[in-house]
């Protein structure tokens, strides 16, 4: 009994210096942009072209974010698994994955919004995905809707020709988009009347 009470204090100052160093690590980063701030303040600031905001945005998270490479990569993933969904007319899960397929294209161009060709020209890749989703997505979109396998096939094949028509414009034709053959995920059973455990 005697060791318990002898270990107490021992174990209450690792508690309390292990506490003490996670809260001067804390306190470090809660006034580190007020330190940061005052130091630009005193430091004077040489004359030149204001930044905008989004750019400096965009410049400070270089190095944070996975590449448009990996967005497009999940996107493919979404995108051929909502051609398997909607040919097994399982509509619920077609329209999870376009949503899906979606929202990584919107990350995608997040990413990088403009790309720029080896001749200098921009292409702007937020603006050829907002015609592609008001476009060829929509149409699938209703297809889903109305539970229209034909018109999802046509509306889908579409999708791929402009999705393709973008990587020739950002001069990457090697890249070509197709009816995919399998499903990108094989533990998801695509058939809607599937129950429960098999």
């Amino acid at each position: 009994m005697k060791n318990l009470f002898n270990l107490r204090p021992g174990a209450l100052l690792a508690i309390g210096i292990g506490v003490g160093l996670l809260l001067s690590g804390a306190s470090e980063r809660l006034f580190e942009p007020a330190v940061l701030q005052a130091h630009a303040q005193q430091t004077p600031q040489p004359n030149g072209p204001e930044i905008p905001h989004s750019q400096t945005q965009t410049n400070s998270l270089d190095g944070l974010l996975p590449d448009q490479a990996h967005a497009m990569a999940d996107a493919g993933y979404h995108f051929a698994n909502l051609w398997f969904a909607a040919d097994k007319q399982n509509w619920p899960l077609a329209n999870y994955y376009l949503g899906e397929t979606r929202s990584h294209l919107k990350w995608a161009v997040r990413i990088h919004p403009v790309r720029k060709t080896s001749g200098g020209l921009e292409v702007d890749l937020k603006g050829i995905l907002d015609a592609v989703d008001n476009t060829f997505l929509a149409q699938i979109d209703e297809s889903i809707k109305h539970k229209d396998a034909a018109s999802f096939k046509t509306a889908y094949r579409q999708t791929l020709e402009g999705c393709y028509a973008c990587h020739k414009a950002c001069e990457k034709p090697f890249l070509r988009p197709q009816i995919p053959s399998a499903a990108s995920v094989s533990i998801l059973n695509f058939d809607p009347a599937a129950t429960w455990p098999e």
